[in-house]
Parts: structure tokens; sequence; C-alpha cells
């Protein structure tokens, strides 16, 4: 039936080809300087086409003359030409005015639209955005915009996320590079622009804040981020940059920066186009080297049970009852916590960042009119550090995008495959802590900590007089050196030999490396129906269908027999319409998605917006819609061994996949008469405690419930307006979550029940359980809410541009303790720019301003405060026609203050380059 749908698209839109009218020409500004990037629309048409460096264009229909097109640029005022015949050539002068309102987006809708009349929020970041950019890069600058975030996880990942709920797995917020999920099929996250696009060949950027779920399905539940690159029929000849500069950090000193990137596009007729790109970057990443104990605020390594923030190996302790240990009374040396020496992070990861991206695609129009078959290859590689449960020292990761879609002005269908390999990556923690037990086990390293610790602790008292407590500081320090006596140490052989043993183990009881090959299959259309109504309304329908891939040989999820597969599906319908003498605009959609695991949802969305004044100048916008996610590969089929917690997925065919065994205590081994259990998953939701009640120190039995998809509510309300030199973008929404996606810690004891009162109990005494990460939802409400201000103006020719954002989490976190909502975002943010792109002839200059409140981090590797912080960011850039050549000279964070957007990574430093762009 699903075939049967695609091949029935297919036909219509062949059907519509036939006849072709051709119109050619030039669009310059009033000093007759070329406009690139400028829009060029068929007016009450889903068609249109932009110009390419030198301002032309050519544009395709099989509209029959006479027609209008209108011409659109950022800074310009519209202009409308009336084309009369074919082959017709068009010399558009756009005068320079602020409209930025006016520019063209596709997102909002999937058909072009003005951001001022469009029926959600939506920001763009075009080609003139692109060359402005203050940041190192042009996937950096969308922090600038407003309402958008971005978390800098190193040098190479980017993660952007816009209204709540981030972290650097953000698998709420979804990216489409040239229509495809750029979403790493079994880290269910974008890894930013580390394996994207080359801004070489990027023509525009949209990104929709807040749920889209009933246009692109429950991976567009925050938010959705859309790349289109340059067509090689618009865009021909080559393009190329090189960029380099020195990144600055305190903990990793002043290192060199580069990156390089060309671009090849050729039309060898009005039918056949290719396109080939290649960026490289390299430098060195931000260095972490946080040695705070979150746990013990101020504690150090003297303190027996440190456990520092990127110093790993620590994780690993037990409390030592010493008077056990040698058939003491109790009470006579006592027992302690203590955990095994640790490495720093510095000693474990590799901090050379590299993100290498290739793509190469041939364009086909078998009858020279708007008929496009499309063969797209993407392939990136990238080296990067990653921070989710625990910071991974990714090298080599490389994921790979191929696709194949047939396209015109009214239907698109494309099928497409991505795939990831994990290339050498590996767990930092998991590198320290087996490379000590390769050293020596935990059994015999705690044994000979106390055998040291008990005589040093009675000698003190009994012999030197100390108090106990400067006794048992003393020896503590024996205990430790004792335990660590011939500890492999960084740089020798010794430890160089052990740990690139463990990073090439994929058993994490003894090694280090993950590995991941997973992969995801994904078709999907959609088709215009206005042309078959004589444009009555836009009526549009499509669909969507995708089969996953699980392959980690069970080194992340519980694929150890084999690979993991199961699939989902969807179709939408929207109805677009304007009346009242096209002031008032009316957008319904509706969509059906079904994952094989779950109840089909339907995600509807209504919108009005209604343009007043006379000047057609002011436009109010109100929206609501529902939507949904489901649960990710790894909510479902995860099976990983985090350190701190193991991580078990709660797909019902997952629970009793997961099976392990543990080491039970000399205490437990009375009371149950054997040294080992076996603990499979289905007891982390079954037969645990809360952790947050045994902190509390009132142990409570809980029973977890199988996770199942989260839904929203979401509201908005918008009002845009062009006032004279002003124009004014604002927003409201509120979100109402039910079911909302949440992890909980619980502690299964390996022996007895939870809540009999009595062995279980024991168990817990003797320290006999394991902490367990579940993924469920809570019945707590959850509630955010927020709004976003901007006003751009021009003061002469200068651009100024200041917007504000507000954000708030609304839960009753006294009910619900352990609720963990990984909100990660500040109450408020302000951004600022000012810039002249024609100062004097040529040359231009940018700065932008960003201030962050303070907030709190949320994540499974470390929660805390993330301190408020001021950035500033500038550039200028100077174009040399002659050469079709722009020189830039810029940085980001000039002023040096480093700071931090999630605890746990490196400060980020400042960055400076130099740049010379050839035919951008």
């Amino acid at each position: 039936m699903k075939r049967l749908m695609f091949v029935s698209l297919m036909l219509l839109g062949l059907a519509t080809t036939y006849g072709q009218t051709t119109v050619r020409g030039t669009v310059v500004d009033e000093n007759n300087a070329p406009i690139p990037g400028a829009n060029v629309v068929l007016v009450g048409k889903a068609e249109g086409t932009t110009t390419d460096f030198d301002g032309n264009f050519t544009f395709n229909t099989s509209e029959v003359p006479p027609f209008k097109l209108q011409f659109s640029s950022i800074g310009f005022s519209d202009f409308t030409a009336n084309v009369t015949s074919n082959n017709q050539t068009l010399n558009i002068t756009l005068s320079e005015a602020n409209t930025m309102l006016d520019e063209i987006v596709i997102s909002a809708s999937r058909t072009p639209e003005r951001i001022f009349e469009s029926p959600v929020s939506v920001e763009r970041f075009g080609l003139k955005e692109i060359k402005n950019t203050t940041a190192e890069s042009f996937y950096g600058g969308l922090q600038n915009l407003k309402g958008v975030d971005i978390n800098t996880n190193s040098l190479t990942f980017q993660s952007i996320n816009t209204r709540g709920f981030a972290t650097f797995a953000n698998n709420r917020f979804l990216q489409l590079v040239d229509g495809m999920d750029n979403t790493a099929p079994g880290l269910n996250f974008v890894l930013g622009n580390l394996v994207g696009m080359s801004e070489l060949d990027v023509q525009s950027v949209e990104i929709l804040p807040g749920a889209s779920s009933a246009l692109y399905g429950a991976g567009a539940f925050n938010g959705i981020l859309f790349m289109t690159s340059k067509s090689p029929f618009d865009f021909q000849g080559i393009s190329a940059y090189a960029k380099g500069g020195v990144t600055t950090q305190d903990a990793a000193g002043s290192n060199f920066y580069k990156d390089f990137g060309i671009r090849a596009a050729h039309a060898f007729s009005d039918k056949l186009a290719v396109k080939a790109n290649l960026s490289v970057l390299t430098g060195e990443d931000w260095h972490a080297n946080s040695r705070v104990d979150l746990n013990n605020p101020g504690a150090d390594r003297s303190n027996p049970a440190y456990d520092g923030l990127n110093v790993y190996g620590d994780e690993v302790s037990t409390v030592l009852n010493f008077d056990a240990a040698a058939g003491f009374p109790s009470g006579t040396v006592g027992s302690a916590l203590i955990s095994r020496t640790g490495y720093d992070e510095a000693d474990l990861a590799n901090y050379n960042a590299e993100s290498v991206k290739t793509d190469f695609a041939i364009h086909y129009r078998p009858f020279a009119n708007d008929l496009e078959i499309i063969l797209n290859s993407r392939i990136g590689r990238g080296t990067t550090i990653y921070q989710g449960a625990n910071r991974y020292a990714v090298a080599g990761f490389t994921m790979q995008q191929h696709k194949l879609e047939i396209k015109n002005d009214n239907f698109f269908i494309r099928g497409y495959i991505v795939s990831e390999n994990s290339g050498d990556a590996y767990d930092t923690r998991f590198a320290a802590i087996n490379v000590n037990r390769a050293w020596k086990s935990d059994t015999q390293w705690f044994t000979d900590y106390a055998r040291a610790y008990i005589p040093t602790y009675l000698g003190g008292i009994q012999g030197a007089g100390l108090s106990p407590e400067e006794a048992s500081a003393q020896a503590h320090v024996a205990g430790r050196q004792a335990a660590d006596q011939g500890r492999l140490i960084p740089g020798t052989p010794a430890f160089e030999s052990t740990f690139n043993r463990v990073i090439n183990d994929g058993d994490l009881t003894t090694g280090a490396k993950f590995i991941d090959r997973t992969k995801f299959r994904h078709v999907n259309g959609n088709y215009n129906l206005a042309h078959l109504i004589d444009d009555w309304a836009d009526v549009q329908i499509g669909g969507s269908f995708r089969e996953y891939v699980l392959n980690s040989n069970g080194t992340i999820f519980t694929d150890i027999d084999g690979p993991i597969s199961y699939n989902e599906y969807g179709a939408y319908l929207q109805v677009q319409k304007k009346f009242l003498d096209d002031r008032l605009k009316f957008t319904g959609s509706a969509r059906y998605d079904k994952n094989e695991f779950f109840d089909g949802f339907l995600s509807p969305r209504v919108s009005l917006a209604y343009t007043l004044g006379e000047e057609r100048n002011h436009n109010i916008r109100v929206s609501v819609q529902q939507g949904f996610r489901n649960p990710t590969t790894q909510d479902l089929f995860i099976g990983l061994n985090a350190g701190r917690a193991i991580l078990v997925g709660s797909a019902p065919d997952n629970l009793d996949r997961d099976v392990r065994t543990f080491d039970v205590s000399e205490s437990g081994q009375a009371l149950i008469g054997q040294s080992t259990v076996e603990i499979v998953g289905r007891e982390a939701y079954e037969n645990a405690y809360s952790t947050s009640s045994l902190q509390a120190g009132a142990p409570q039995a809980v029973n977890t419930p199988l996770v199942q998809p989260e839904e929203i509510t979401a509201y908005e309300l918008g009002y845009r307006a062009q006032v004279g030199k002003f124009t004014i973008d604002m927003s409201g929404y509120y979100n109402s979550y039910s079911n909302f996606l949440a992890n909980t810690t619980t502690a299964v004891p390996f022996y007895g029940e939870a809540g009999d009162g009595g062995l279980s109990l024991l168990a817990l005494q003797n320290g006999d359980f394991q902490v367990y990460q579940t993924y469920t939802n809570s019945a707590a409400d959850v509630n955010s809410y927020g709004a976003t201000v901007g006003v751009d103006t021009k003061l002469g020719n200068f651009d100024l541009g200041v917007n504000y954002t507000f954000a708030e989490l609304d839960i009753d976190e006294g009910r619900f303790p352990d609720l963990r909502t990984n909100f990660n975002t500040p109450r408020h943010k302000v951004k600022a720019s000012f810039g002249n792109t024609a100062l004097f002839k040529n040359f231009g200059f940018n700065v932008n301003y960003r201030w962050s409140d303070t907030y709190f981090w949320e994540a499974s590797f470390a929660d805390g405060t993330v301190p408020a912080f001021t950035v500033l960011d500038a550039q200028i850039n100077y174009a040399v026609p002659s050469i079709k050549s722009i020189f830039k000279l810029g940085g980001s964070n000039i002023l040096g203050d480093e700071y931090f957007t999630a605890v746990g990574t490196g400060f980020i430093g400042s960055i400076y380059y130099l740049s010379w762009t050839i035919n951008p």
C-alpha cells in the first residue's frame, strides 16, 4: 500500500511536467552590485529559485506567460516583475529597505511563504548572514538568533536547542540536511555540524522553535533545523575558503586552528549538473580539567572518598569495615568509604579535534523543466569529545547518508539511508577503571589499603598519642600509598600498553571501546494538490516510513545475539487558505504516526494569522497543536554499564536480555550461601528501591512503569510588524507535557524482595545492591512557557538588532523529587548585533553580543550550576570583486572570559581567525 501511494505521487508529478517557460536575469542593488541569494518566486505558486554569487538566476516553470515574479532579499524592498514571454530576460534593481520579514521560508508550512505571514515562529540564516557571521563557522553563528541556544560540547560538536530541555544527547530537536535526518542512528541525536554541511554549499538555514510534529513527525518535538544546499544548476563554478587562526584556553594554552573547504559545481546542460564538496577542520579541543568533587565540595585527593569531576576511575569505591577485616570489636578502628585513585581526563583523551565532510550530488532534469532527479551522498568523519553518561573520546567516527530523490514544484519523494560507524571510540571513565583493574584488581587494592591502614591507625593512637582524627588522616595516607605501590603512571610504556589494550576491548568489564554500526532507512514523500484545484487552497498530503537496525555488538544495546530491528510510519494532511482579501490566513494540519511498540498518535495543528494596517505591515498569529515523541532507540534497548549506574531500556523484550553477574559481600555470603548473584534488567523496574529514599534514610520500594510516548500541547501567540525602519518580531508560548519521558534511578538488592522489610534491607546495609537508571514516564504535570522579542533597525547604513528570550519551567518538584527534566535553559538571555555591510566600499564589519543568565544543568554525567556569562564576537571583512574574494578577520569570545554551558565540559576559550573565501 505504501509503495502504491508513492508510485501514485510520482505519476501525478510526472503528469504536470509538460511545457516549460524559462526566465533569466540579474538582480542588483542601487549601486549596481549583485545581490547573491535573492529570492525569485512565482506569485501565487510554490515555485521559485535564488540568485548566485553574481546575482544571476535562471527560473524554469510549467506556467505559461503572462505571470508575475516577485524578487526579495533581506535588507531590500520587494519588487514584482511581469513575465510576458518565454526566454525573457529581466534586469532587476532592488532598493534598500528594512524588510527582514519578507524573507521567504519553506519549513513552517512545507511551501514558500514570507516570514511575515508564517503561521508559527521561524528563524532564517541565509547567504548574507553567513558572510557577516562573527563566529568561526556559520553553524556557530546560529546562536545569535533569538530563542536559539547552543551548548558547546567540544570544539567540533555544538548542540542546538530551542525552548528548553537540552542535553548534548538532544533527541527532542531534529536537523534535516537537504531533507535527510542528520541524527546519528545509534546515538539518537544530532552531532551538530560535525558531519553536516560545508558552509560553501549552504544556501539557507531555517529554524522552527517548538513542536512541529504535525508536519514532521515524532522527532520534531522541541524544534527543527533545516539546511538547504545550493543547486549546481544555480550556483556553478569553483568555490573555496581557507581559514586559520588560534584557539586559546587556560587549560590548553594557545593552539593552531585551521579550516579548509572547496566546492565544485557544473551544469553540463539544462538537464545535467553535478557538484562536490570537501571541507577539513582541525584544532585542539577544549580541555576539561575540573577536579571539583560535586558530591563533597571542597574535597581533594586527601579525602579518602574523593571523586573528581574530570578525574576517572575514582568512581570505584567501597565501605571498608576495618574492624571486620581485622577481627576487632566494632568501634576499634571503624570503617570508611574509600575510592580508588583515578586518572585525569588529560591522561586518557586525545584532544586533537577534527571534522572532515564530503558530499557528491548528481542533479538530472530529464525534460529540462522542473522535474528533477537527485542522487546525493554525504560522508562525514569526526574526532571529538562527546559528553553523555560519561565522557567519550570519539576518534574516527563516521556517518554516511545516501539519498535518491525525485521532485518537481508540486511533489517530492525521497529515500535515503543513514549509517554510522563509531570508529575508535571509547569511554574515558571505563578506560581509567579498567586500566586500574588490569594492574590490580579492586579486591586486592582495597585489601592492600586495609592492611596498611589498620596498623598505621593503631600505631598513631597507641604509640604516638594521636587523636582518632589525626591517626585516621595519617592512616589513610599510608593506606593509599601502599595500595598504589607500582601503579601505572601515564606516559610510561607500561601504562600506554595497558591503556591501548583497554580502549580496544569492547567488553566494559575489562575494556572501554564502544562499537556502533547502527543505521536507519527512511522514505518520505509530499504532494501539493493546489494546481489540481485551481489554487483554491494549498493542500498537501504526505507520508513517511522508517526502519531502525541497531548494531552495537552488545556494547551499547542488548544486541549481543545480533542486530535489533523495528519500524515506524506516518502520514499527514495540511490545508492552507487565505480569506478576507488575503488578510486572514488559515493553516490546519494533522498527522498520524505509528511505532510498532506503541499505539498510533494523531498530531493536529491549527493556526490563524491576520494582517492588519493599510500598508499590511502588522501581522498577528495564534496557533495550537498537539505533538508527541516516541522513546528513542536507547530508551528502548540500551543495556550499558555507565559506572555510576547501569542503564537499561524498557522495551518489554529488552528487560530480560540485560543479564549481569555481581559479587556478594562476605556478610551477604553468610546470609545466602553464594559468592555471586545474577541480576536481570527487569528487576530494576520490578524489584528495586528508589535511590532518593535511600539517601533520605527511609528505603521505599518502587515499581517503575515501562516507557510510553511523551505528549505535548503547545500554544503560541505572535506578532510581527514593519514600522518605519523598525522590524519587530515577538512571540509567546505555553507548552503542557503529559507522560513526560524521564529517567529514574533505582537500587536493586542482590537478595530478598524490595519491600520485604527483612533480607533486602540487609542487602542494602551490606552494600549488596546495584544502582540502575530506568526509562519511564513521569506522572508529574510538566509545563514550560516563555517569550521572545526581537527588534531590528537601520541607523543610517548601520544595522542594529536586539533580542530577548525568557524561558521558565513549571513543575511541582516537591511531589516528584526523582524527576529529572533536563530543562538546562537560562531564564533570561539577551543578544545584540551591530554592523555595517558597506562601511566604505567593499568593507564591512559586525559585532555580536550575548549574555546568558545563570542556570542549573542537569544531565546523566553531572549536575551543577552554570554561572552567568557574557560573550563578545566581532569580525571585519573586505571584498575584492576582481578576484571574487572576501577576506575576513574575526574572533569569538574576544573578551577572553572563559565560560561553560554544561557541567563537566572544558571551559570555552577564545578563537581568533583569518579567512579567505573565493566565489562564496
